[in-house]
C-alpha cells in the first residue's frame, strides 16, 4: 500500500462548500457513533496491540485514541466559541507536540471514556443547533480561512471516520 493510502485510507478531507441539512446530519450522526466504534475496535486490546501502528513512522493505536481525545475537545471549545462571539480566531494546537506529553503513556480508557462523555455532550449541541447557529464561522490562524460550523462539523465527521480505519488497519497488520 502506497503512503498516501495509508496516511489517508478513506482519502484527504475535502472542505464542504455549501453542505445540505441531510449532509450535516449524517456527519452528526458519525460523531455521535464515534465512541461506539473505538470502545469496540480497542477493547481488552493487550499492551502490545497498543503499539501496533497504522503505517511506519505513524502514531500507534494508544497514540491515536489519544490524539482523537485532544482533537475533539478542541473541536467542542471551537464550537463553543463560535456559537458565543463573532468570528473569532480560535486557537490551533500543536498535536505533534501534544502528543510528546506524559499524559498519552496512560491508559487509553481514560481518552475513551473522555470521547465518550465529550461526544453525548457534544452530540447534544450539534442537535439543538439552528440552521443560522451552522452558518457561523471562526477563523483559523494556521490558514486564515474562515470556516462554517457546518464545514467543521464535516471535518469532524471526517476526522472520525480516518482515525477509526487507522485503527482497523493497525489491528489487521
Amino acid at each position: 500500500m502506497d503512503i498516501e493510502k495509508l496516511k489517508y485510507p478513506i482519502g484527504r478531507f475535502q472542505l464542504p462548500q455549501s453542505p445540505s441539512s441531510s449532509e450535516v446530519a449524517e456527519w452528526i450522526s458519525n460523531i455521535e457513533t464515534l465512541p461506539g466504534k473505538l470502545r469496540f475496535l480497542c477493547n481488552d486490546l493487550s499492551e502490545e496491540d497498543l503499539q501496533k501502528q497504522y503505517r511506519k513512522d505513524g502514531w500507534n493505536i494508544k497514540e491515536v485514541v489519544h490524539h482523537v481525545a485532544d482533537s475533539h475537545v478542541n473541536s467542542f471549545v471551537r464550537f463553543k466559541w463560535t456559537l458565543t462571539e463573532d468570528n473569532p480566531t480560535i486557537k490551533a494546537y500543536d498535536e505533534k507536540a501534544w502528543s510528546t506529553l506524559g499524559d498519552y503513556q496512560g491508559s487509553i480508557d481514560l481518552s475513551l471514556t473522555l470521547i465518550e462523555s465529550l461526544h453525548r455532550r457534544w452530540v447534544y449541541l450539534l442537535k439543538s443547533m439552528s440552521v443560522e447557529q451552522f452558518e457561523r464561522t471562526f477563523v483559523h490562524p494556521a490558514s486564515n480561512k474562515t470556516i462554517h460550523l457546518s464545514q467543521l462539523t464535516g471535518m469532524y465527521s471526517w476526522h472520525s471516520r480516518h482515525h477509526t480505519r487507522h485503527i482497523e488497519i493497525a489491528l489487521n497488520s
